[in-house]
This record gives C-alpha cells, structure tokens and sequence, in this order.
C-alpha cells in the first residue's frame, strides 16, 4: 500500500513538473509574438506617416502653373495698369490692348469685375494671359483667350438684351428681298418670310410691281439701342396680284406654324421652291443636254441663282445623304416620310452641321447655290420623288395643312385678336 502511494505521488510530481514548464513556455511565445506584432504595428504606422509626409511635399512643390483672378475696376484703370500689377509680360499686355480696342476704347467701369486666368512664371514675373474677360456696357463683355495653339482669339459676347415688337411694310417694286431691305428688315427675317409664304407664292412667277407685305416681328437691342438680331415673326400679311394672304404664328417655340384667318395652316408636306427668288432656268422633262449634247430626259427642276444664294430644305425629315454626287457635285438628299424625298445638286457648300442622320426643319437652310459637277454656271438642281419615281416638282398637288378645330381653334382666335390689337397699336405709333 505504502509503495502503491508512493508511485501515484512520483507520477503527479512529474505531471505537475511538465505542466510548470509547458506554461513557460506557452507564456514566452505569446509575449514574443505580441511583441513582434507591436513592431508590425509601429513599422506600418511610421511608414504611414512618412508617405502623408512625402504627399504633402509633392502636393506642396507640384502647384498649378494657372491662377484664376477676379479683379475689381477701380476709378482710374485701365487694361494696362491692371495687367502690370500681376507682372503679364509687356508683349501679352500690348496684344491684350489691341483686341480690347477693336471693341471699346481704354475706359473701363469701375465697380465691375474683370476674370483673368493667368499662366504664372517660374519667378512670377512675365506672367502669360489665358482669357481676359471684360465689361464694356452694362450688357456686354469682351472676352479675349488663347487657343490649344495659343493663338489669341476675342469676341463680343451679349449678356443682356432688349426686345422690342416692330411692323414693317413696303410696296414691292423690284425684289421682295430689296423691299424687305429697304424697311431695314435684315436676312434671316427674310428668309423666314419667304418660308412662310413659300407654301402658297413662287417668288420668281407670283410678284408683280406694287405687291406689298406687312409684317410683325421680334428684334433685339443692346441698353444702346444698337440692333442685335431678330426673333418670331407673329404676322406675316401679302397682297400679291390681286390675292390677299394673311397668316398669324399659333403654338409655342418649339412647336408652332402659321395658319389663316380661318384656322387653316400654310404649311404643305413640300414647299412650292427650294430657293427664293430664282429664275426658273430649265423645267422638268425631256431635253438636250448643255454638256453631253444629246436628248435626256431631265429629271428636276433647275432654277437659276447668283453662287451662295441659301438653299431651304422644301419640307421636315431627315438627311439621307450629303457628299458628292459625281454630275451632281454637291448633293443633299432628304427623305420626308415613306413617300417623298427630295434631292438638291451642284452645291457650292453645304450648310454648316448638314450631314447623314440630321434631323431638318422645313424651310431650313441646308447649302448655297453653286457649280459643281456636271454643270455650265450657278444654278440648283430640285428634283421631287415620289414613291422613289422622279416627279415634275411644279405639278406636284401636296395635302394642305392641319385645321384648327375645338380647344385649339378656340385658343388661336385669342391669339389672333391679340395679334390684331398689337398691330393697330404699332401702325399709331407709326403715324
């Protein structure tokens, strides 16, 4: 029994013993891997924190050449003095001079602010000029910048206009267009018109001497009263060999036409010519040709025009094509809906933006009269196709256009009684 106690104490002696040492050695690898850990922890911070350091130095050495400064014009100014007060190099001050005196002389406004964006030197000194923007009315400012080549460009830039609702009239004794002139009406103004009525008038065939227009329309002043341009005409009236035509806008900016007095729009799917005031120069059909000398058949119809005259779309759609056409030089093609297209040739140019895919707005200017191709002077080629077959344009019977009815009749005769007080008032002031 003795014995028996005495081994059972021996073993739990020895057991206890490995117990005691595995604990060390247990507690000496936690506190060696904490430490370790604690040295992991303390590299990556510092190495944080060095690369915040490194980042800041560079942010800080690394600074935009440009500088964008808004300076306020103080009585006795001038474009000169401000320049030399943030060191611009003389050359760049003297061609930022030049381009501001093509459009105000030295004077500036005090209180108004001028935005400059400067490319700064390596010393600040010989500073470059990028843009330079001006006041030089109170709705008007002057903006002189460089380009991607760092050629200088300005311009006159409008900030604030004037409308004013004007009527103008004449008797027509040469041109639509000199009569339109002559009552200061300008270009696009008579453009539009000639758009308006080209559903119901061929200009070329229909005037006669002492036809007369009236129109009310849309122009805007600067705070000078210098013209800027013109917007909506709202009345557009004709009284062409013995035939009066009035019409009257209705709808909204973006989506309007022009109806008569009974409600009944202008507008056709084609207009009756392309071009205003072209001489009709060789009609649809059979004949001998001016180049090739032989009998062909003529597929369009040619009407005859000083170059660069503008050349209207005849109806709404979308450009097929515009490239060259062989015979036809300069070509534009555009189809109106699954029936009709029409074809426009021996284009001087295209109209800026005209290409495959645009969408065009009848009366639209889509290139200018020229002599491209097959052709012996200026003078557009029109051709109407109908059903993909070439058909005589000056034939052509087109569906007239929507009528008002209900809601929206009722509607257009407020706006037409409107538009008839307006034009009284202004044919008193004109008295």
């Amino acid at each position: 029994m003795f014995q028996k106690n005495t081994i059972n104490k021996e073993k739990l002696k020895y057991f206890l013993s490995f117990l005691l040492i595995f604990s060390f050695i247990l507690i000496t690898i936690i506190y060696k891997n904490d430490d370790k850990v604690k040295s992991i922890k303390k590299k990556s911070s510092i190495e944080k924190i060095d690369l915040v350091t490194i980042k800041d130095f560079f942010f800080k050495k690394i600074t935009s050449p440009y500088a964008n400064i808004n300076y306020k014009i103080k009585s006795g100014d001038s474009v000169e003095k401000i320049l030399k007060k943030i060191n611009i190099k003389s050359s760049e001050i003297q061609m930022v001079i030049n381009e501001y005196g093509k459009y105000s002389n030295n004077k500036l406004l005090p209180g108004n602010e001028i935005a400059i964006i400067v490319k700064k030197s390596m010393s600040n000194k010989d500073n470059l000029i990028e843009k330079f923007s001006i006041p030089i009315t109170k709705s008007a400012i002057v903006e002189i910048k460089k380009d991607e080549l760092g050629v200088i460009h300005s311009q006159k830039i409008i900030t604030q206009l004037y409308k004013k609702q004007v009527l103008a009239e004449n008797v027509i004794k040469n041109s639509l267009y000199k009569s339109a002139t002559d009552a200061k009406i300008n270009s696009s103004t008579i453009v539009e018109f000639a758009r308006i009525f080209g559903f119901e008038i061929d200009f070329q065939r229909d005037i006669r001497k002492n036809d007369y227009f009236q129109i009310v329309y849309d122009k805007f002043f600067d705070e000078n009263g210098v013209f800027v341009k013109s917007g909506a005409i709202y009345y557009a009236h004709m009284s062409v060999n013995g035939k009066e035509i009035t019409l009257y806008r209705f709808g909204n900016d973006k989506n309007y036409s022009y109806f008569d007095i009974s409600g009944k729009s202008v507008e056709k799917a084609l207009m009756k010519s392309p071009i205003n005031g072209a001489r009709l120069s060789s009609p649809f059909g059979m004949r001998k040709h001016p180049i090739l000398g032989y009998n062909k058949k003529h597929a369009g119809t040619d009407f005859a025009a000083p170059a660069g005259t503008p050349i209207m779309a005849s109806g709404s759609g979308t450009i097929a094509s515009a490239q060259w056409c062989g015979g036809g030089g300069n070509c534009v093609k555009i189809k109106h809906n699954s029936t009709y297209e029409t074809v426009y040739a021996h284009m001087k140019n295209f109209a800026k933006g005209i290409k495959k895919g645009k969408k065009i707005r009848q009366g639209e200017i889509i290139g200018y009269v020229g002599s491209t191709g097959m052709s012996t002077g200026p003078h557009l080629h029109y051709e109407v196709r109908l059903n993909g077959k070439s058909v005589n344009s000056q034939k052509l019977k087109l569906p007239s256009g929507k009528i008002l009815k209900g809601e929206e009749r009722q509607e257009f005769e407020i706006e037409r009684i409107k538009t008839d007080v307006l034009i009284s008032e202004l044919v008193a002031l004109k008295q």
